[in-house]
């Protein structure tokens, strides 16, 4: 039985559209919102429709909306995206989603030759309304080409938009502004936080945060630790764990991986004077140098140290019971935090009070 408060709050809830929902379920709630507000938005992809996707992200909405509007497609990565080029330019706004992220290469030449040209090369009179929904990342114990971290390719590719939420709220709220976007949007979800939970509200304002920009996850006054999609999580457990050491540590999760939004960065960095960036791809020619770069070009004044690169490591993705020592955990983010405060560290070889 449910007290009087307890109802009251359910109301609330109920009259705000909040409900407690996983990251997936959250996204699955953004592609019902959009399949429902307009016919011309349509999912497509392996496995999305009867199944419910493999990590049953569109799972009920081939029931609800139909087979016509959410499709089977055969297993043909580079098919999928030639039909959703062909759908929008028949002025539809096809969704589609690559079962993993290591399966998206077949798919690299049409994404690159031609979703992110076409807009740019019909002098915008063609629009390409393509929304890629690309799981990605490690965490889940997957093996070969299940656990990667592409983003870098398509961050590097002009035309296209990439994001990464990292949370439920963000995930149901970015979903429906990138089907929104008249750009092809590279959406890529990270599949260690499906089932992580939090409130959403429904009725959110698209508006309020546009698609390009980064936010402040956690305010701090010593170090900025930027972070996206899975490692924001990481990064605030790191703040959390830090400030028992006295060191106050600002997240900031980017959010948008391409175009990247500058001005929380550089405002952050001028403020603390130090820099951590972390994610779970290799280090070398990854968003990490391009961050740390932009960053020294914008900030260098500003700087007391070098920025920190606390990333995968520069090898095929391991072998499932090996993956924890390739990703960026708590301690080697910690570990990174040290080396830009000049405290004794991983790479010092120097404990306190001498070598």
């Amino acid at each position: 039985m449910s007290t009087g408060a307890e109802t009251g709050t359910a109301q609330r809830e109920e009259a705000l559209g909040t409900r407690t929902l996983t990251f997936g379920k959250a996204i699955n709630a953004g592609l019902r919102r959009a399949l429902a507000d307009d016919p011309k938005v349509l999912v497509m992809g392996e496995d999305v429709g009867r199944l419910g996707g493999v990590f049953r992200i569109t799972d009920g909405l081939q029931a609800e909306f139909g087979p016509e509007r959410v499709l089977d497609s055969p297993l043909a990565e580079s098919g999928i995206v030639g039909t959703a080029v062909g759908l929008a330019y028949r002025g539809f706004r096809p969704v589609i989603e690559i079962q993993f992220d290591g399966f998206v290469y077949p798919a690299f030449d049409q994404i690159v030759s031609q979703v992110a040209k076409l807009r740019y090369r019909t002098r915008g009179r063609l629009k390409m309304p393509i929304t890629i929904r690309i799981p990605f990342g490690g965490g889940i114990g997957s093996p070969e080409h299940h656990s990667e971290s592409p983003e870098a390719y398509f961050a590097h590719t002009a035309g296209l938009r990439v994001v990464s939420p990292s949370n439920p709220q963000d995930a149901f709220t970015m979903i429906r502004q990138a089907i929104a976007s008249d750009d092809p949007v590279v959406y890529f979800e990270p599949k260690r936080r499906y089932h992580e939970k939090a409130e959403v509200d429904l009725d959110a304002d698209l508006s309020a945060v546009p698609l390009g920009t980064a936010r402040v996850a956690a305010e701090g006054s010593d170090v900025t630790l930027i972070a996206y999609g899975p490692l924001v999580k990481t990064a605030l457990d790191a703040a959390r764990a830090a400030a028992d050491e006295d060191v106050s540590v600002e997240v900031v999760d980017l959010r948008s991986l391409s175009p990247i939004d500058f001005a929380p960065v550089e405002a952050s960095v001028r403020k603390t004077g130090r820099v951590v960036i972390t994610h779970e791809a290799g280090q070398f020619a990854g968003l990490g140098a391009e961050i740390a770069a932009s960053i020294a070009e914008r900030c260098f004044y500003y700087l007391e140290h070098a920025p920190v690169r606390v990333t995968g490591l520069d090898i095929p993705y391991p072998p499932s019971k090996l993956e924890h020592h390739h990703l960026p955990d708590l301690d080697r983010i910690l570990d990174g935090v040290d080396r830009a405060m000049d405290r004794p560290n991983s790479l010092t070889g120097l404990v306190e009070g001498g070598a």
